[in-house]
């Protein structure tokens, strides 16, 4: 018989990439999201999988439909991506994500302690649950310091994810995922933000856009190469937490200038702080404004993973480089416009 996985936040980037990864390895997939309509099955299209995993609707938050999914599929591996996942956004909306990201997840095990004790459990931890952190590179064993309610919410579900393995034994496990990107991912994302705007003032669909901290500094990896540690972490004969990130950080600013050049532009840095703007040296055009009013209140100035026990354990390493990873992504948004008829303007 083949595996049966359930996925929770199937219609995410991440949802996309492991859907597609365990079809790839023999698995049933039960896509489970929210929303299931056309609309949003739009990655799973993307990949050419939106046809092949059952799709169904499931609220996480309601413990009656988490329950008729565990009793009515059995899956042997639940991977939980759903969760409310703008930093910024946590701020305005701070009980929701206790709601989702963090209540919901203990419901969750409670059930699966309950009803299916041997289902192994994927929980999607975060490397904004570390805040400032005083160590780097921040390990599993890193002392938590959320600056953030998303990040709160996230670290109160990383350690029920702990509590639940130690208390009653069950393959619970949690990855703590840093920053992971791809074209899928959706325009909020200060990556794909960066990459869609630059590629619309190179076709002429846009001017100048702003951002907010340009010093910021994350470890970016790959979607894909995360969702491979994913399935890695459920294989192991026990549940653990393991870091999942490439142990090497870039800033905002290095962001832009990398995906500038990939569409042609040279940026040149003028002012500081607030009045900062990006150039294109060869055109004398300003490309990027800073925006205070998108700074976040506290924000995590440099989060980078150190991944040597994952490699060590999983034989897991991230494959994709960060350049091949925003060369991708400025790619795929180029070959976007390009089908709505746009023409490139910027000398590329």
């Amino acid at each position: 018989m083949k595996p049966i996985a359930l996925i929770t936040g199937v219609m995410g980037q991440d949802g996309a990439y492991l859907s597609r990864l365990l079809l790839e390895k023999g698995y049933r997939v039960i896509g489970a999201d929210q929303h299931v309509s056309d609309f949003h099955c739009a990655s799973l299209r993307t990949l050419g999988i939106d046809l092949d995993i059952d799709k169904i609707r499931l609220d996480i938050t309601d413990p009656d439909q988490i329950r008729t999914a565990l009793t009515q599929y059995r899956p042997d591996e639940i991977y939980n991506l759903a969760a409310l996942s703008s930093v910024a956004e946590s701020w305005n909306h701070p009980v929701a994500y206790a709601h989702v990201n963090a209540i919901a997840v203990n419901r969750f095990l409670e059930d699966i302690r309950a009803f299916a004790p041997e289902t192994r459990f994927f929980q999607a931890s975060s490397s904004e649950m570390f805040g400032n952190a005083r160590m780097t590179p921040q390990r599993e064993d890193t002392a938590l310091h959320p600056l953030s309610p998303y990040a709160v919410s996230k670290a109160s579900a990383h350690w029920t994810t702990v509590n639940y393995r130690e208390s009653f034994d069950l393959h619970c496990s949690s990855g703590i995922m840093f920053n992971h990107e791809s074209p899928l991912r959706p325009v909020q994302f200060v990556t794909r933000k960066v990459v869609h705007s630059l590629v619309q003032v190179a076709y002429g669909a846009c001017g100048a856009f702003t951002l907010g901290n340009l010093d910021a500094r994350r470890d970016w990896g790959y979607a894909g190469d995360y969702a491979d540690a994913m399935w890695r972490i459920l294989q192991q004969p026990q549940g653990d937490d393991f870091v999942i990130a490439t142990g090497r950080t870039h800033t905002v600013r290095q962001l832009c200038s990398l995906a500038g050049s990939l569409l042609g532009f040279d940026i040149v840095w003028e002012g500081e702080d607030e009045t900062e703007i990006g150039i294109d040296r060869k055109t004398g055009k300003t490309l990027v404004r800073v925006d205070p009013a998108l700074y976040r209140p506290l924000d995590s100035l440099s989060l980078c993973g150190d991944p040597t026990k994952a490699y060590e354990v999983l034989g897991w390493r991230a494959k994709t480089s960060f350049e091949l990873l925003i060369e991708t992504m400025v790619a795929e948004d180029c070959d976007r416009l390009s089908a709505q008829n746009f023409t490139r303007v910027a000398a590329g």
